[in-house]
Parts: C-alpha cells; sequence; structure tokens
C-alpha cells in the first residue's frame, strides 16, 4: 500500500477508523470523509502516528445530502489526480422516518445514496488507477425485502426494514458496478464485517438505540470487524475478484434477493435518476 490513496467514509470511529489506520501503517496516504470537524481532525491525528510521513486529508459533508455529496465528490476529484482504493463504509440506522432535504428517506440516501453518489463523482481518479472499491454492507441484507415503488419507506416503516433494506441496496450497487466499471479495470466487493462494538447507533434515538447497546455485549471489537475490509483494500489475494460479497475475509453468498441482476440493473437506473447522474 505504500504510497497508495485511498478515501474513505465513516473512519472517524469504528471499523472505518481501525480500517484507516492500519492501511495508513501499510505506507497508504488516507483521504478521509466525515462529517463532524473535531472527530475528522483527531482521526488525522491518530493518522498521522501511523505514517507521519504521508499528507493525510479530510474533508467535510453531511453524505445525507445529495449537495453535499456532490460537492466533497468534486472538491476530492479536483485535489487528487488518482485515487487507489475507495471504501464506502459510512452508515446509520435511525429509529423513526426522517426525510432529508432532497425528500429521500434518512436511512436510503446515507446508507446507499451516498456510496453511489460519491463513487461516480470520482469516476475518473479511480479509472486512473484501475481502483478497487469496497462497499460495507451487512448481513442484515438477509432479512430486507425491496419495493422499487417504495424506496423512501412512505408506505411503512420499520428502522430494522429500512437498515436492512440499505444493506441489500449496498450488494446489488456492488455486483452493478462491478458488471459495468470492470471493463474499466475497476474491481468492486462488499462485506458484512460483524456485529461491531462501535458507535453505530448511537444517535439512532429511542428503543433502537437501547436495543442496540445492549446487544453490544456479545459484539467483536472494531479491530476484529475491520480486518474484511483491510483485506479487500489492500491483499493481492483480490487483486481481480469482483462483484463478490465477503465474510471474514473469504467470499460467501448472500442472499437470493442479493443476487437479483435484474434487480440490480433496475436500482442503479433508479439511483440515477434520483441523483441526476448518468446512467
Amino acid at each position: 500500500m505504500k504510497s497508495k490513496v485511498v478515501v474513505i467514509t465513516g473512519a472517524t470511529s469504528g471499523i472505518g477508523e481501525v480500517a484507516a489506520r492500519e492501511l495508513a501503517a501499510m505506507g497508504a496516504r488516507i483521504v478521509l470523509v466525515a462529517r463532524d470537524r473535531t472527530r475528522g481532525e483527531a482521526a488525522l491525528v491518530r493518522l498521522r502516528a501511523s505514517n507521519p510521513g504521508a499528507p493525510h486529508s479530510a474533508y467535510y459533508g453531511d453524505l445525507s445530502r445529495l449537495g453535499e455529496m456532490k460537492r466533497v465528490g468534486t472538491e476530492i476529484a479536483a485535489t487528487e489526480p488518482r485515487i487507489d482504493v475507495l471504501i464506502n463504509n459510512a452508515g446509520a440506522i435511525f429509529s423513526s422516518r426522517e426525510v432529508t432535504e432532497d425528500h429521500w428517506e434518512r436511512t436510503f440516501a446515507t446508507n446507499h445514496m451516498a456510496y453511489f453518489v460519491l463513487t461516480h463523482m470520482l469516476r475518473e481518479r479511480l479509472t486512473v488507477s484501475r481502483a478497487r472499491i469496497v462497499n460495507t454492507a451487512s448481513s442484515a441484507h438477509q432479512w430486507a425485502s425491496i419495493d422499487f415503488d417504495d424506496l423512501q419507506s412512505m408506505r411503512e416503516f420499520s428502522p430494522r426494514e429500512a437498515y436492512g433494506r440499505s444493506k441489500l441496496l449496498n450488494i446489488l450497487f456492488t455486483r452493478e458496478l462491478a458488471r459495468r466499471w470492470g471493463r474499466e479495470g475497476i474491481t468492486a466487493n462488499c462485506l458484512h464485517p460483524g456485529f461491531v462494538a462501535s458507535r453505530f447507533g448511537e444517535s439512532s434515538g429511542g428503543l433502537t438505540s437501547r436495543v442496540i447497546a445492549v446487544a453490544k455485549v456479545l459484539a467483536i471489537s472494531p479491530q476484529k470487524g475491520a480486518q474484511t475490509i483491510i483485506y479487500l483494500a489492500s491483499s493481492p489475494e483480490v487483486v481481480k475478484v469482483s462483484g463478490a460479497y465477503f465474510y471474514k475475509c473469504r467470499a460467501i453468498a448472500p442472499s437470493a434477493l442479493a443476487r437479483d441482476d435484474i434487480a440490480a440493473a433496475r436500482l442503479w437506473t433508479e439511483s440515477a435518476k434520483l441523483a441526476g447522474v448518468d446512467a
């Protein structure tokens, strides 16, 4: 990873922070995308301790908002002539249905559209280096369904279902990304990190936060949860692997719905329309 440029979201705590720090220790230069400037600056301090010679950097924005997704992507693309690895890792769960300024349900916006839009904004820089794209998904996709006429959960909202659906979309997006951009030498894979003891769910509010807090007694450490991200970002074993879903550094089969290539193609088209980008 020496001198490789790694762009990563959700890296101020949890598995993202561990992955960024360990990749920096391997020699990578890390470009953080964070929402909170205080946490971002603290993460940069830790990265500089791991790899003091690299000019790590951070960009700030609310990745639940389309305008911010595009602004951050444009700023990174204007600064970085090449990106070797993109890790889409930021995610959240919400106890009640919230709507963004773009009239999107917030889980859908944060966990899926941010992946889709940021990746598109960085396409040229990723193509230059025949990059690896790593998307954090979850085994939660197994309990989800998908209704293309109600991606915003307007008819009925459940935190569990909305989160699970967003993770299903992560896998479908990864498969279609691998199919469409593979001809450019780009690989895309996704993963289930395991149930990790991190800040995830702390700001969800209500019963959701309390349930997650209790469940974390059985959770694995961020160090263990980050290992598959690090593996997909750096291992020569997966340099030609694309479109796969990993757990514990091994490719496994996701749910049947997550392997539906017709659904993956439709998701791409619908997402492009919402984002106002070329399909």
